[in-house]
């Protein structure tokens, strides 16, 4: 296989990683149709990026010094991707409390059902959301490449032993997850838009469950590595 294959190679395999299921979980926390789909956008780059930043730097640290992980610390990367997905989760529930999102019942037309409902402030009322200024998906994307940092430098020294080419080979994987991300924010974006303009309260609704979801898989991804941890010490 020629290096231009390899870093083929790596590059469609960052498009496929960005979307795994606790990637897309916790931008979904983040993505609103309430902000442009080039914001939204935005956000699964910025995610990339940080994603990307840290997987150099640490391929960049441990093909230089010639280290390896320790199994332990691989562990606790992955453990603190749980954390923050069910930090994500919470924040999520907690905006939609605030937003005093309930269950309300109506009847059109004769048919009564129920949906969610939001009663939001006046038109005075303005605040400040933390996401919107970029720290947070960076952040985010920078744990998660920290925890996916073992498994992407395993297959490096596998696909492209020397330094140099390992390197480029993070760096195309990096550019094929940016890429991903941004495409999953702008799906995601249409998606919520789409909810919020034809099916009443839907958007409200994905909102609770992207919040749930979020908690709910972190708290499986901890659970998980607590039995893997329990196994190895046995």
């Amino acid at each position: 296989m020629s290096f231009t294959s390899v870093l083929v190679f790596g590059f469609l395999l960052g498009l496929r990683h960005a979307f795994e299921a606790d990637h897309l979980v916790a931008v979904s926390t983040l993505v609103t149709p309430k902000r442009s789909l080039w914001k939204n956008i935005r956000f699964g780059v910025t995610w990339g990026l940080g994603h990307s930043v840290t997987l150099l730097a640490v391929g960049g640290v441990v093909l230089i010094l010639q280290v390896s992980i320790p199994p332990f610390l691989e562990l606790s990367l992955e453990g603190l991707v749980g954390v923050m997905l069910v930090g994500l989760g919470l924040m999520t529930l907690l905006d939609c409390r605030r937003r005093r999102i309930h269950l309300h019942q109506h009847t059109h037309g004769g048919n009564t059902h129920l949906h969610f409902h939001a009663h939001v402030e006046g038109p005075e009322h303005f605040h400040q959301h933390g996401g919107e200024t970029g720290w947070r998906p960076l952040l985010i994307g920078m744990v998660h490449g920290l925890a996916g940092s073992a498994a992407v430098l395993l297959l490096t020294v596998a696909t492209a032993p020397s330094p140099v080419e390992s390197l480029l080979y993070i760096g195309s994987f990096g550019c094929g997850s940016i890429l991903g991300m941004g495409a999953a924010s702008l799906l995601l974006g249409v998606l919520f838009s789409l909810m919020q303009r034809h099916l009443q309260g839907a958007n409200l609704s994905l909102r609770i469950a992207a919040g749930a979801t979020s908690v709910a898989l972190g708290i499986w991804i901890i659970y998980e590595l607590s039995l893997s941890h329990a196994h190895a010490l046995v």
